[in-house]
């Protein structure tokens, strides 16, 4: 079973999993919060009892956890080659993104607008940790995933079924809006410090910048996965 903390992350693995939840365990008391938690997760058809802070700190494994904490069922990772690549398919790639918090709210803008899957690479990545599932925000709940051996490899597989896989680099010659985005499309995500690795960059069709005028040169890494995402959807929205 997998750990979750927090209230929204809790909330989110109950509309998910319902009974199928081991356990959810809330702080005793008379928090309105807690108490609307824990009607919603027994009627979703969830186990609840209450816990002592200490006790729920002790459970925490260190995650900041808000009174709440359930016990829920091992994520499904997807395979490569089992995500559907049909007219609408919006991947989004991530190249070393070693940081849970970063990890989890990419996950919860790819939930947002409606991303196909997020992949990454195996290694040289953020775990899928309680952090990561709190920093989501319990969108985590809701994803595709998918965790490759090799990320240049996946990304040559996904260009081979007809999606124009493009890394997002700020010293690209070309604004991501000029990019046509329309047709199945993969977002590829570096890390803020490093970037692309170079044998990411190379399995890339095409390069792009999010424009920016101001001081700063870059953008933390799920902000761009944000914007990215965003504009593609814009594209198809405006046909």
């Amino acid at each position: 079973m997998r750990l979750v903390v927090g209230i929204q992350p809790v909330r989110e693995a109950v509309r998910a999993h319902g009974g199928r939840l081991s356990e959810v365990v809330l702080e005793q008391g008379d928090n309105p919060q807690l108490m609307a938690l824990g009607r919603f997760a027994r009627d979703q058809g969830a186990k609840v009892t209450l816990a002592s802070r200490g006790e729920l700190d002790r459970r925490s494994q260190g995650v900041r956890h808000q009174g709440a904490l359930a016990l829920a069922p091992d994520l499904e990772l997807r395979a490569l080659g089992d995500l559907p690549v049909d007219a609408g398919a919006l991947f989004l790639a991530l190249d070393e993104i070693q940081d849970p918090q970063n990890f989890g709210a990419v996950i919860r803008s790819a939930v947002a607008f409606g991303a196909t899957a997020v992949l990454w690479p195996e290694h040289s990545a953020a775990p899928l940790s309680p952090a990561t599932f709190r920093a989501s925000a319990g969108a985590i709940e809701h994803a595709a995933l998918c965790r490759v051996a090799s990320l240049p490899g996946a990304l040559a597989e996904l260009a081979a079924r007809g999606v124009l896989v493009v890394g997002l680099d700020a010293d690209a010659g070309a604004d991501l809006s000029a990019t046509d985005l329309r047709a199945p499309s993969a977002l590829v995500i570096g890390s803020e410090g490093k970037g692309l690795r170079k044998g990411v960059r190379r399995a890339c069709g095409a390069m792009a910048r999010l424009p920016m005028s101001g001081a700063i040169g870059s953008l933390n890494a799920s902000v761009a996965a944000a914007i990215a995402l965003y504009e593609a959807r814009r594209q198809r929205a405006s046909g």
